[in-house]
């Protein structure tokens, strides 16, 4: 009998034209009907949290394939004896280099100097940069180090990483534990957050936390929305005394008559990061390698749930 495969997009589909295997188009957002029986669910996050779901009603589900890192939202929807896997591997380059392009845009006031532009306005603006700044990065995963290896060559004076675990990169730079934030996060010009949204990182950027950044740092994330005190950021950003550029955001997709969409001194993205071709070439691939490797009872890579 075929593998029954439901894949979001038609080039999968084209590509999985296969003996062993029956490839069937359907969008967990776009398509109005909860989805056919089915063996394996590649697909993306959901873009609205209502719609995670319909992962748990499909019928006849064994296996479930993500084509993004993050897979969080999708562990309490799936039934027992469910396995599961993600695309690390494909999605890291992307992400890391939006981050630098956040860090970059924000250091250099790009949005400034763009609304300057626009009204023709001739104006040198002395900016900050990341050559000579103290930064912290939080989060030494394969976002992390990606981030962190982008980072290097702008000869930051500081480059402090952190993680769950302490350990020594493989660099051998050490990468402290999150516990031992608080003695650097005073003197950070720029703190990075690329951390997995967990119990433990849920809302870790507190009011507290922000409070202690120095006036005038910037908080860039591209790990979780919710990993951030959205009211806590909103604060201190109307207050004039620090700067953020979000990638994620807290609700998302954000109210379009949310405070956070005019707050000064404040850069955001829909959570596009990996939104590039090359990304999408990479995690497709990633894609077909799997369910062919499904298809005959081959090992998988990037298995999350056995």
């Amino acid at each position: 009998m075929a593998l029954r495969v439901l894949l979001p997009w038609q080039d999968l589909v084209d590509r999985l034209q296969l003996p062993g295997i029956e490839p069937i188009l359907w969008h967990i957002d776009d398509d109005p009907n909860d989805a056919p029986p089915a063996d394996v669910l590649v697909t993306e996050r959901p873009s609205k949290p209502e719609l995670r779901s319909r992962v748990s009603r499909i019928k006849g589900l064994k296996h479930v394939h993500l084509l993004s890192i993050g897979y969080e939202w999708v562990l309490e929807h799936l039934p027992g004896q469910i396995s599961l896997t993600n695309s690390k591997g494909a999605v890291e380059d992307a992400t890391a280099e939006h981050c630098l392009s956040l860090i970059l845009a924000s250091l250099r006031q790009l949005p400034q100097v763009g609304k300057q532009q626009r009204e023709r306005q001739w104006a040198r603006t002395w900016t900050g940069s990341l050559h000579g700044s103290k930064v912290v990065l939080l989060g030494a995963g394969g976002v992390g180090s990606e981030i962190r290896s982008r980072l290097l060559p702008f000869k930051p004076a500081e480059l402090t990483s952190f993680a769950r675990t302490e350990r020594v990169h493989e660099q051998g730079d050490p990468i402290y534990s999150l516990d031992r934030l608080w003695a650097f996060v005073p003197t950070a010009d720029v703190v990075i957050v690329a951390l997995p949204h967990t119990p433990e990182t849920e809302q870790l950027i507190d009011a507290q936390f922000l409070s202690a950044m120095k006036d005038g740092s910037l908080l860039v994330n591209v790990g979780r929305g919710s990993i951030v005190d959205t009211d806590a950021l909103l604060s201190e950003l109307q207050a004039g005394r620090l700067h953020a550029a979000l990638d994620v955001t807290d609700p998302e997709p954000l109210p379009a008559n949310h405070a956070l969409w005019s707050a000064p001194n404040c850069i955001i993205t829909p959570h596009m990061a990996g939104d590039t071709g090359q990304f999408i070439s990479l995690v497709s691939e990633l894609a077909v390698e799997q369910v062919i490797a499904l298809a005959h009872g081959e090992e998988l890579a990037n298995r999350i749930i056995n």
